[in-house]
Order: C-alpha cells, then sequence, then structure tokens
C-alpha cells in the first residue's frame, strides 16, 4: 500500500469512530431506529433496486444500440440520482404558514429544470463525439 492509501484509511476509520461515538450518544430508540433504518435500505438495495438496475440495464443495451448507449446511460443514472434526492422534498415536510422561508422554493420545477438540462445534453454529447471524430479522421 502507498502512503496516501494508508492515510486515507487512517482518516476513514477515525471518522467511523467519531460518527460511532456520536450515534452511542443518541437515546437506545434512536439507535434502535438507526439500526432498522440503515438494514432496510440494505434489503431495498439488495432486493429492489440493484435487480431493478440491472433489468433495466439489460433492457436498455436491447434497444439502445451504437453510440447512444454511453450518453443515455449516463443520463439516466444521473436523472435517478436527481430524483432519489428529490423525493424528500416533494411534499414539503418541515413548511410552515408562518415561516415562509422553509422550503421557499418550487422543488418540482426545479427538478424538470435540471432533468431536461441533462437529457439535452445527451444529444450534445453526440455532436460533441462526430466533430471530434472528424477532426481527428481530418489530421
Amino acid at each position: 500500500m502507498t502512503a496516501s492509501r494508508i492515510l486515507l484509511v487512517v482518516a476513514g476509520l477515525a471518522v467511523a469512530a467519531y460518527g460511532a461515538v456520536l450515534v452511542l450518544d443518541l437515546p437506545g430508540r434512536t439507535i434502535a431506529l438507526i439500526a432498522v433504518w440503515a438494514g432496510g435500505g440494505v434489503i431495498v438495495h439488495d432486493f429492489v433496486f440493484a435487480p431493478l438496475s440491472a433489468v433495466l440495464g439489460y433492457t436498455g443495451r436491447r434497444l439502445v444500440k451504437g453510440s447512444w448507449w454511453a450518453p443515455i446511460a449516463v443520463a439516466a443514472l444521473c436523472s435517478a440520482t436527481l430524483i432519489f434526492l428529490a423525493v424528500p422534498v416533494f411534499d414539503t415536510p418541515g413548511a410552515k404558514p408562518d415561516n415562509p422561508t422553509v422550503l421557499d422554493r418550487d422543488y418540482p420545477m426545479g427538478l424538470m429544470i435540471c432533468l431536461l438540462i441533462i437529457w439535452a445534453c445527451v444529444p450534445l454529447y453526440q455532436v460533441g463525439a462526430a466533430l471530434m471524430q472528424r477532426r481527428r479522421a481530418n489530421n
């Protein structure tokens, strides 16, 4: 192992130990809820998201041919990540009429704009790749 890897491992272990100390200061019920949530996340990942991703990847590869596959796969991954990150704010949790500064943005519209930008990059990538290929061919 190189020195940088050893440093990264030591730093990671230190951060994990600090997190464990912080969790152990919580009440027992909260620790149990954290364990259930973490275990549930692993189960949902292994039995829902991973198989679904495999099926979608296999199907997508069959449907999308040629050079379009890579940019569409990247755009789909970015879209899924954004959607998962946006889910918690869609029903405006914590928003109160007496405090208009909490969740004061139009998050669904922001998500749509981000998704449009991501998917607009797919054909732009194709155009850029074609131009680069032409440029290499001419040199």
